[in-house]
C-alpha cells in the first residue's frame, strides 16, 4: 500500500540534472549576464592599454574621448550585468532550495513510511542544509561558464599580443584545475561524510529531548549524554577534517593562481624588455594578469562546490528514492466495516485470529508486551504486507488491497505515545478543522479539566510536543483526537496509561458511550477499559488462548486475573 506518487530510483546525478533542467531559463539569462560581467571586467585592461598605446603613438582627442567612452560602457555593462545577474541566479538557488525541502519534507509526511534508515533528525539536516547545497548548482554553473569565458578572452587578447602569452594562460589554467579536480574528490567523500555524522547527532540529540523525562526518572541520563558526546564528538572531527581539507584545497588554489598571474606579468615584462610588444600591450598583459586571478579563483572552487552539491543530492536520493514499506493497493474500505485478523504471524504473533464485528467495543489483553506491539505496527502500516503471514482485513476487504486514503479514512490506529505538535488544543486535536464531534471527543477524554483551566479554551498555546502538558494532559489529548477523527475502526494501543485510576475508569465508560456502534479494538491491560469492553481476547504467546467478558474472565481464569489486577 503506497501514495500514488511512487518515485523511481532517483540517484544524486538525476537529482542534480533536474535542477539545472528545471532552473534552465534562469540560468541561460544568468550566464548571459554574468558573461557580460565578467567580459567587460576583461576588456577593462584590454581598454587601458590601448588608451596608453593611443596617448604615445597618435596623442588624437577625439580617438581618445571614443576609447574613454568605451571605458564608460565597459564600466556600465560591469555594474548592471552582475547586479542583474546575481539577482536571477540567487533568486534561482532559493527557489530550487524550497523545492527541494518540500519535496524531501513531503516524503516524510506521507501516510505510507519510506525504508530511508534514516532517523527524523538526519531527514531534517536532508531537508535543510542538504536542499540548500544540492541547489547550489543552479548558480555554480553560471559561474563556472562565465569564468571560463572570460579566461578565454584573455588569453585571445594575450594571444593576439604574443603567442607565448596566450599559451600561458591556456596551459597554466588546465593545470590548475587538473590539480584541483583531485583535491575536489576528496572534498566531496569528507563533505558526505560528515553530513552523515552531522545528521546522526543531530537524531541523537532529537531523540534525547524526547525522552529526557523518562531518563531523568530512571537516572539514566547520564549515560544518553555520553552517548550524545560520542556522537558529537565524531562529528566535530569530521567537520575540521573538511575545514583542513578545504583550507589545503583554497590555499593551493591560490598558490597556483598567484604563480600564473606571476608567470604571465614576468612574461610580458621580459617580452617588451625584448620589443616583441609594446607599452600599451604591457600595460594590457599587467592588468590582465591581476584581473584574472578573480575568475582563476572563481573556476578553481566550482569542482569544490560541484562535488559538495553531488553529495548533498546522494543523501537526498536517500530519502527520495526509497520504496515505501508498503505496495499500492487499488480497492475501497466498505463504509461501517468490521476488522479481522487472520491467521497472521509476524514477530511473536504466531497465527493470530480474531475479528471484531460491526459496533463491537473489543479489547486485547496481551500477556506480553511485544505482541501488543506488533499487532499495533501491522494494523497501523508499519509492517508491509510482505513481512508478515496471514490476512488483515477491514470491512471484508484486504488491508494489502486498500487504497492508502481508504485506509485513513476508515481506519485510525492511535499509538500510545501519539505526538503532539506546537499550535493549539484545538488543531491538535482536530488538525483539519472538519471534525463534527470534536466536543464529544473532548468530554469523552476528560481534557475539559485542560480546556476550563486556560481562558483561551481549546485555542490555548501548546508548545512543541507538549512540553507545556502533563504526560497525561498530552495522552488525554492524543485520545481526543483519535475520538474526534470518529473512523469506522478504531484502533487504540494503552490510552490511559498516564492517567490515575478514577479518570481512567470515567475515560473508559465515556469511549464505550462514544463509540457506541462503531468498530473499536483497544490493546491495554488496563482493568477499568477490560471492563467497559463488550469482548475480551487474551492474548498469550501470539495465539488467543481466552474470550470472554472481563469479570467473567476475572472469575474462571486464574491467570488472567493476576495479569490484569492491580
Amino acid at each position: 500500500m503506497s501514495t500514488p506518487d511512487v518515485q523511481r530510483s532517483r540517484p544524486g546525478s538525476d537529482i542534480l540534472r533536474t535542477a539545472i533542467r528545471r532552473n534552465a531559463g534562469a540560468m541561460v539569462w544568468g550566464t548571459v549576464l554574468m558573461g557580460l560581467y565578467q567580459a567587460g571586467e576583461t576588456a577593462f585592461p584590454i581598454a587601458l592599454g590601448q588608451i596608453v598605446q593611443h596617448t604615445l603613438r597618435e596623442r588624437s582627442a577625439g580617438s581618445l574621448a571614443l576609447v574613454v567612452a568605451a571605458l564608460a560602457v565597459i564600466i556600465t555593462t560591469v555594474s548592471l550585468s552582475w547586479r542583474f545577474g546575481m539577482r536571477i541566479l540567487q533568486k534561482a538557488n532559493t527557489t530550487e532550495a524550497h523545492r527541494w525541502r518540500v519535496r524531501v519534507a513531503a516524503c516524510g509526511l506521507q501516510p505510507v513510511a519510506r525504508r530511508t534508515g534514516l532517523k527524523s533528525g538526519e531527514v531534517l539536516t536532508i531537508a535543510t542544509e542538504d536542499a540548500d547545497q544540492t541547489a547550489d548548482i543552479v548558480e555554480v554553473v553560471p559561474i563556472l561558464i562565465s569564468s571560463t569565458i572570460s579566461l578565454l578572452i584573455a588569453a585571445v587578447a594575450l594571444g593576439m599580443a604574443s603567442l607565448r602569452l596566450g599559451l600561458l594562460v591556456m596551459v597554466g589554467t588546465v593545470a590548475i584545475l587538473s590539480v584541483l579536480s583531485v583535491m575536489s574528490r576528496r572534498i566531496g567523500s569528507s563533505t558526505k561524510e560528515q553530513q552523515a555524522r552531522v545528521a546522526r547527532a543531530g537524531a541523537k540529540v532529537a531523540d534525547l529531548i524526547t525522552g529526557l523525562r523518562p531518563l531523568h526518572g530512571f537516572g539514566g541520563n547520564h549515560a544518553a549524554f555520553r552517548s550524545y558526546r560520542k556522537v558529537s564528538t565524531q562529528a566535530r572531527e569530521q567537520s575540521v577534517t573538511v575545514a583542513r581539507i578545504n583550507g589545503v584545497y583554497a590555499g593551493t588554489a591560490l598558490g597556483l593562481n598567484a604563480i600564473l598571474a606571476v608567470s604571465v606579468t614576468l612574461t610580458a615584462g621580459w617580452l617588451a624588455f625584448d620589443g616583441q610588444i609594446n607599452i600599451g600591450q604591457l600595460v594590457m598583459a599587467v592588468g590582465l594578469a591581476q584581473f584574472i586571478m578573480e575568475p582563476l579563483k572563481q573556476f578553481s572552487d566550482m569542482p569544490k562546490y560541484v562535488m559538495t552539491a553531488r553529495a548533498s543530492a546522494e543523501r537526498m536520493a536517500l530519502v527520495l528514492s526509497a520504496p515505501p514499506v508498503a505496495a499500492p493497493g487499488a480497492e475501497r474500505a466498505v463504509p461501517g466495516g468490521d476488522l479481522e485478523i487472520d491467521c497472521v504471524r509476524y514477530g511473536s504473533l504466531q497465527g493470530l485470529k480474531f475479528q471484531v464485528p460491526v459496533g463491537e467495543f473489543t479489547a486485547i489483553a496481551a500477556y506480553q508486551p511485544r505482541a501488543a506491539a506488533e499487532l499495533a505496527a501491522v494494523l497501523a502500516l508499519q509492517v508491509p504486507p510482505e513481512a508478515y503471514g496471514g490476512v488483515v482485513r477491514v470491512g471484508g476487504r484486504e488491508l494489502a488491497g486498500l487504497t492508502v486514503d481508504s485506509v485513513r479514512e476508515h481506519l485510525l490506529v492511535n499509538p500510545y505515545d501519539g505526538e503532539i505538535f506546537a499550535g493549539t488544543l484545538r488543531s491538535n486535536i482536530d488538525p483539519s478543522g472538519t471534525s463534527r464531534t470534536l466536543s464529544e471527543a473532548v468530554e469523552a477524554s476528560l481534557l475539559t479539566d485542560v480546556v476550563a483551566l486556560h481562558r483561551e479554551g481549546l485555542d490555548y498555546e501548546v508548545r512543541d510536543r507538549g512540553a507545556n502538558l502533563s504526560g497525561g494532559q498530552r495522552q488525554r489529548l492524543s485520545l481526543a483526537r483519535a475520538l474526534a477523527a470518529d473512523t469506522d475502526v478504531l484502533v487504540l494501543r494503552d490510552p490511559t496509561t498516564a492517567v490515575d485510576a478514577v479518570t481512567e475508569q470515567l475515560i473508559a465508560r465515556n469511549i464505550a458511550e462514544l463509540r457506541r456502534g462503531r468498530t473499536t479494538l483497544v490493546i491495554t491491560s488496563s482493568p477499568a477499559l477490560l471492563d467497559a469492553a463488550d469482548r475480551v481476547l487474551v492474548v498469550d504467546d501470539g495465539v488467543v488462548t481466552a474470550e470472554g467478558t472481563h469479570r467473567k474472565l476475572l472469575a474462571t481464569d486464574p491467570a488472567y486475573s493476576l495479569a490484569v489486577t492491580r
